[in-house]
């Protein structure tokens, strides 16, 4: 008995780049969501360090890490800010909060499923 094979290469090729499709699918996203957290995170720490110069407050913080998200994401990503004053490492300092949406599959995600935060020692002039 022969064995016809004639059409597997087909059914192969389809399985194998279905298979490859997925996989860089998933590469795509997950360089998407760490670039989302990246910049939120690198947003945050730009927040606290300006809230925490001499001559500005905490909102003044909220109000640059907004800027800087809008910016260079969107402004849904900016609609959860928070800064307040603590002490980190035994030090008085200013901590941005940023919680945005996670992203899963393309930009739609999970609400608030990616929280950064970042801290700054607070200026102190003498």
């Amino acid at each position: 008995m022969r064995k016809d094979e004639s059409g597997s290469a087909v059914v192969e090729f389809v399985l194998v780049s279905v298979l490859l499709t997925v996989l860089t699918l998933s590469v795509i996203q997950l360089g998407l969501a760490l670039h989302i957290r990246n910049t939120a995170l690198d947003a945050a720490a730009e927040g606290a360090r300006f809230a925490s110069l001499a001559d500005t407050s905490l909102n003044d913080g909220v109000s640059r890490t907004r800027d800087l998200i809008s910016t260079a994401l969107s402004p849904g990503y900016a609609g959860d800010i928070t800064a307040r004053s603590t002490n980190h490492l035994g030090q008085p300092s200013v901590m941005v909060t940023v919680r945005a949406p996670l992203p899963l599959i393309g930009l739609i995600g999970i609400d608030d499923g990616l929280e950064v935060s970042a801290h700054a020692p607070i200026e102190q002039v003498r």
